[in-house]
């Protein structure tokens, strides 16, 4: 199908079509926005970004470090169509100027499937394309990507593209990221259903986003969305949906069943250490480097979802280098058009913007003094590497002892035992979150409630002062010691209860300084794991209560040089919440009513149930 026959508008140096059609194989259209050079004399790559969000509406993490002010989405497009790419928006099925009722993640390997068969027959089109994109549309990247197109030519997915949605980003160890719930609500309240209907929107508008995260089951009809039912419907399906089988292994949820047909292409996999979508960006990357021929990229920043241009992540700075912009590329438009250029357009003369396999941002080694906008100089550079984990990353056994050590000799064996109440957990304080507004904030923090924490009961309090957290960490560090990979945790726990999560936490201990005189507690990653799963996710076991079993939890990676007279420590506790559901400890399914009960739960350590965690101690580097 020619240009000819839309409405077309010229900006100068740039042709725009507007709202042409596209046809899925259902019947639905959906809206695309075409950006073309003006120059243009033949047919050209195409770039494709996919989006909910509103293909001429502005993402926040459109910005660079010289103009923090975000940039239209049409704006970037035009930009992509002046370096001589057509560039491509869409909206995604329900949304905006498309047909078709949304439902989240769903429908998007399959539309993405269509949209680009309909790319390949335009005359303007080479048949190479390349997707880009922040977030959801990083997710929709890897699910046409799942599907193995051939015109998929090279992708840059930042902060998304579900490896498994079930095991990161949607649940994580069986219990629900609550950011799913707050998404929800936030974007229903934007829908257009909900701008052309007022009662829906003050139906919306009235509920309490926050009393509905507590142990509360969400049924059809009965949950904070339920005045807007197409974001109802995706929310409650998600959430009751406990154990891991066919539905999660859709191409739209989960890359790693479909890795085999998955596009061999140049790939960049971009995240963050405080982003929710890090583990799925090491995950891919590790498989698929080895799968395919690509090549393919990893880059990891200290930020968190999307801010890629800001140097610092909640309440912690890392340095002037910790941005993007400068770094790696003067900002994240010229970095993300070297990349097509050299492996859309496969211009070989091009240099290769992202030419080391691994690069990441190793946190650390700051001065740990408040710097000038109030936050902790914590520090870090950038670092290449040849893969991931890092080959130069050992892993290392620090074992839990019961008077609260963790070092890699054994400790004093014994129990610690701590109290759960589902009606009372520990409150979230930072963390590898996004869409968790107005409830939770990304980032890095000290471990102590404020009195503005969502869920803080004592203001002040340190977590670790909490009955129930339990601590363990080493002793001060006579040597920086960094540690770069994957986190996990073997531990030996009993309920009371029949069912109980045990959640981790992997922090940086700041000593006691003239800025802060209680010493600071970073927090760096999380694990959780809902103990009914111990033994697998596809079918539900009950705790026998007082039986001890030996489980494994999974944390999100990581990337921190502990500075010397620093501590490592290690958080053990059964609630991290807004940031997961709680878990009442009934071991009822989700959804059903249940009255919560309060356990007494009880980590072993000894040489029979030796509880510790595996840290990837890497190698000191040169200089």
């Amino acid at each position: 199908m020619s240009a000819i026959g839309y409405a077309a508008r010229s900006g100068g140096d740039v042709r725009v079509l507007k709202d042409v059609m596209v046809p899925m194989r259902d019947g639905v259209r959906l809206a695309a926005d075409v950006y073309f050079p003006a120059d243009a004399a033949g047919p050209g790559s195409v770039i494709l970004e996919r989006t909910p969000y509103d293909k001429t509406g502005t993402n926040h993490a459109d910005r660079s470090r010289a103009d923090p002010v975000p940039r239209p989405k049409p704006a970037i497009a035009a930009e992509f169509a002046r370096a001589g790419y057509v560039y491509v928006l869409q909206d995604c099925r329900g949304r905006y100027r498309s047909e078709g009722v949304f439902s989240k993640y769903l429908n998007e390997a399959e539309d993405g499937f269509d949209t680009l068969d309909w790319l390949t027959k335009q005359p303007w089109c080479d048949g190479r394309i390349g997707m880009t994109g922040l977030s959801y549309s990083a997710h929709v990247q890897a699910a046409v990507a799942a599907l193995g197109h051939p015109a998929l030519a090279a992708m840059f997915m930042d902060s998304g593209g579900f490896a498994s949605g079930f095991h990161s980003g949607i649940r994580q160890g069986g219990a629900f990221e609550l950011k799913q719930l707050t998404w929800a609500y936030k974007h229903a309240l934007l829908a257009p259903e909900t701008l052309k209907d007022p009662a829906r929107r003050v139906a919306l508008a009235a509920e309490d986003i926050g009393a509905w995260t507590r142990i509360n089951p969400w049924t059809k009809g009965h949950s904070p969305v339920a005045a807007a039912p197409e974001y109802e419907a995706f929310v409650v399906n998600l959430w009751s949906r406990e154990t891991y089988g066919p539905f999660w292994e859709q191409p739209d949820l989960c890359a790693a069943a479909h890795y085999d047909r998955f596009t061999d292409a140049p790939m960049v996999f971009m995240s963050s250490w405080y982003d929710p979508y890090a583990l799925a960006a090491t995950d891919n990357f590790a498989a698929l480097s080895k799968l395919k021929t690509g090549p393919v990229r990893l880059i990891m920043g200290p930020w968190t979802h999307g801010q890629r241009s800001v140097t610092w992540a909640g309440d912690v700075d890392f340095g002037p280098r910790a941005t993007l912009d400068g770094q790696l590329a003067d900002d994240y438009v010229d970095l993300r058009r070297a990349w097509f250029d050299r492996h859309l357009r496969r211009k070989a003369e091009e240099p290769d913007p992202v030419p080391s396999p691994v690069r990441l941002f190793v946190m650390g080694g700051g001065s740990g003094r408040r710097t000038v906008t109030g936050r902790l100089d914590h520090g870090g550079d950038w670092y290449d590497e040849t893969d991931w984990p890092p080959p130069a990353s050992m892993p290392v056994s620090f074992r839990l002892d019961a008077n609260g050590g963790l070092s890699t000799t054994a400790g004093p064996a014994g129990q610690r035992t701590w109290r759960h109440d589902p009606l009372a957990p520990v409150p979230t304080i930072g963390g590898a979150i996004a869409s968790g507004a107005p409830l939770m904030d990304a980032g890095g923090y000290d471990q102590r409630e404020t009195a503005d924490l969502y869920g803080a009961s004592v203001p002040g309090r340190a977590l670790a002062d909490r009955d129930d957290v339990l601590v363990f960490q080493t002793e001060p560090l006579d040597v920086a010691t960094e540690v770069t990979g994957p986190i996990v945790a073997h531990l030996w726990v009993s309920s009371t209860a029949r069912d109980c999560d045990v959640t981790i936490k992997l922090v940086d201990v700041y000593p006691p300084g003239p800025d802060y005189p209680d010493g600071y507690a970073l927090n760096l990653t999380h694990g959780v794991l809902r103990l009914r799963f111990r033994d697998g996710f596809d079918a539900v076991r009950p705790m026998n209560p007082g039986e001890i079993y030996g489980v494994e939890i999974r944390a999100f990676p990581v990337a921190n040089l502990f500075s010397v007279g620093h501590r490592i420590r290690l958080d053990v506790s059964a609630s991290n919440f807004p940031h997961f559901d709680v878990n009442p400890g009934t071991g009822a399914p989700a959804g059903e009513p249940c009255e919560p009960v309060v356990a007494l739960c009880t980590l072993h350590m000894g040489p029979a149930t030796p509880s510790r965690v595996t840290l990837p101690v890497r190698s000191p580097r040169d200089g």
